[in-house]
């Protein structure tokens, strides 16, 4: 492997942000009243990346891949819990490349839907991503397409640390940012564009603590694949590009949410902003509502919601 300092850095973000900026929403970072959700917080900003094309962050890194990788006629595969296999198929769709995507059996309705109305050719099969992503190796070594991983390659990285350059444009101020870890690309290019300039904590689910147990072994390693963000947050194990870049510039102490908080970030997200957001897309949010993070109050923070795709759900219930 290449050494990922090298591969993903600020000026490799900024260079890829270029190139696919015409291709992707530059999403709105707003400002709440933490009052409102009875946080006691005098700066709090949600940078709405949910409402990114394809319903989350995933199309940075695809159009990262599709628009500096050379595509073959038997075009590219994707393996995918939903939300990367959607921007897959979304970017390939809008490029004009053949796409397949692997998905395991607990990706939800809404995603399967979004990857087929893209046009895709979709596989549903496997329990966990782990099993969706076996089965991308092989439809690779047989079909001659190239694979674009979810989180676990410098061009998807890059691609996703353009959240963190307009994070920056944007709010220079802030002095800490939430981000919900699965695989881990989207806080590793995040981490890569900030290099420790802010505290940047990584909110995981207390089913599928990926990098907690990383962490904690010093390398990645197998972890739990549960909860009820598991179609977005639960791979087997944090990415081997994310480690060293998270062990360097990410908080080392990783906020874990239970599945009842990541519930009602979801309905205070709709019920004071009337935001949708899937469980992964809430679960930063999930981990400073519940007090799992309690910044002082002076801290200047900013939480990313990354996703939307979720089947309608009657938050008010």
């Amino acid at each position: 492997m290449a050494d990922v300092a090298k591969a993903v850095d600020r000026q490799g973000i900024a260079t890829t942000y270029e190139l696919i900026r015409p291709h992707i929403r530059q999403t709105p970072l707003i400002t709440v009243a933490g009052e409102d959700f009875g946080l006691q917080i005098s700066s709090l900003r949600l940078k709405l990346e949910l409402m990114q094309h394809a319903g989350s962050f995933k199309p940075r890194g695809a159009f990262a891949n599709l628009l500096t990788r050379d595509v073959p006629a038997a075009g590219v595969v994707a393996a995918s819990g939903g939300n990367h296999g959607v921007a897959v198929a979304f970017a390939a769709n809008r490029l004009g490349k053949k796409a397949a995507i692997f998905v395991p059996t607990i990706a939800s309705r809404s995603k399967i839907e979004m990857i087929t109305r893209h046009g895709a050719e979709i596989h549903v099969g496997g329990d966990r991503y782990a099993d969706a992503l076996a089965a991308s190796e092989r439809h690779v070594a047989a079909s001659g397409a190239i694979a674009i991983h979810a989180f676990d390659q410098a061009e998807t990285m890059l691609g996703q640390g353009s959240v963190g350059l307009e994070i920056e444009r944007d709010a220079p101020e802030i002095d800490t940012l939430l981000v919900a870890v699965g695989g881990g690309g989207l806080i590793g290019g995040i981490a890569a564009w900030y290099e420790g300039r802010i505290k940047i904590v990584a909110v995981e689910s207390d089913g599928a603590p990926t990098l907690r147990d990383a962490l904690a072994a010093g390398r990645p390693v197998d972890a739990p694949a549960g909860g009820i963000a598991a179609d977005s947050l639960a791979p087997r194990r944090i990415g081997e590009w994310v480690f060293p870049l998270a062990r360097k510039f990410v908080a080392p102490d990783v906020v874990l949410v239970r599945d009842e908080d990541i519930r009602a970030a979801q309905r205070a997200l709709w019920a004071n902003l009337r935001v949708v957001s899937e469980p992964g897309g809430a679960a930063a949010f999930a981990a400073l509502l519940s007090g799992a993070y309690r910044p002082e109050r002076s801290e200047r923070v900013a939480v990313l919601l990354c996703g939307a795709n979720t089947t309608a759900v009657n938050f008010e219930e």
